[in-house]
């Protein structure tokens, strides 16, 4: 069960929209943000959410997606910069009880901590699952 009711997503791309899609499914009130307008053609034709045109390093942006409502901030653009940027303003100066970010760098996410931004980072997320896959199969009856 997710807790959150009102979700701003910062970037539109495939996960995003993902996220979006899903959120909004689940009866989440959800507004995606995105520069490019056509990455809003990635929302299924269900999604019942807000869609917002515009650079979310502008607080007059993140103010029209009502972010100071938000009890959840996703930041999950492709630029690490950008995700920082939004968590940070997301986190101090609106005060968003839930904010995580999609940090490509796994280099970078102790700079994230430092910010006390929680974190995904699909680049060690794979890493990890392809060492696991590398594993040996566990016969029936061995631990």
């Amino acid at each position: 069960m997710i807790p959150y009711r009102f979700i701003v997503i910062v970037g539109c791309g495939r996960l995003g929209s993902i996220l979006a899609n899903q959120l909004s499914r689940r009866g989440r009130n959800v507004v995606v943000v995105d520069r490019d307008p056509s990455a809003f053609d990635n929302l299924s034709t269900e999604f019942s959410g807000f869609r917002v045109t515009g650079d979310a390093a502008e607080l007059a942006v993140l103010r029209e997606a009502k972010i100071d409502e938000a009890d959840c901030l996703l930041a999950v653009t492709r630029h690490d910069n950008v995700n920082l940027m939004v968590a940070q303003v997301g986190k101090a100066l609106f005060d968003v009880p839930k904010v995580v970010a999609r940090v490509f760098d796994p280099s970078r996410v102790a700079l994230y901590h430092e910010f006390d931004i929680e974190t995904i980072s699909p680049t060690q997320v794979s890493a990890d699952m392809f060492l696991e896959a590398l594993q040996p199969a566990a016969k029936e009856g061995q631990p």
